[in-house]
């Protein structure tokens, strides 16, 4: 089957068998590979990406669901070479350890930040519970995401000039 979708920002056509996850569209068709893999059945939640606004488990999602969407992968979280403030936040830390994991959170608390920018503590931790991290026992995570707000309140998702 033929789709058509943006992927951070830049249009894609792919032919695909009907059965194709949208985890292995991006990772093997658009060799974008920073979509990880994990359960392959939504568990973990290392596989999250961002579909039109809401963070998804790409390996639950077909990627003929996807058509005439716009994907955001972790390639695309920023526009510039340098880390965004939640990556920055995420760094400073230590809210990566083995950093399998780490992709699918960035873009849970991307999505969270960029549509609830005042959200709370106990709302991130809501959202961080959807993944799972067997390295850093998540308090690292929930420190850096609270950190992180200040950014998307004034609108500085991205580094450089850009504001999304």
């Amino acid at each position: 089957m033929r789709t058509n979708m943006e992927i951070n920002g830049k249009q894609y056509s792919f032919d695909v068998e009907p059965r194709t996850t949208l985890a292995d569209c991006l990772r093997y068709k658009a060799k974008l590979t920073g979509t990880h893999v994990s359960c392959a059945h939504g568990f973990c939640g290392a596989c999250t990406v961002i579909v039109d606004g809401l963070p998804v488990r790409s390996c639950l999602m077909l990627a003929v669901q996807a058509d005439h969407s716009a994907v955001q992968t972790i390639e695309g979280i920023s526009d510039d070479n340098e880390l965004t403030p939640l990556q920055k936040a995420f760094r400073k830390h230590c809210a990566v350890q083995c950093g399998f994991c780490t992709p699918g959170i960035l873009m849970s608390a991307h999505a969270l930040l960029s549509n609830e920018p005042e959200a709370d503590e106990d709302r991130i931790r809501e959202i961080v519970s959807g993944h799972l991290c067997r390295c850093t026992g998540y308090l690292p995570i929930v420190q850096a995401i609270l950190e992180a707000r200040q950014f998307f309140k004034r609108g500085e998702r991205h580094i450089g000039r850009r504001k999304a």
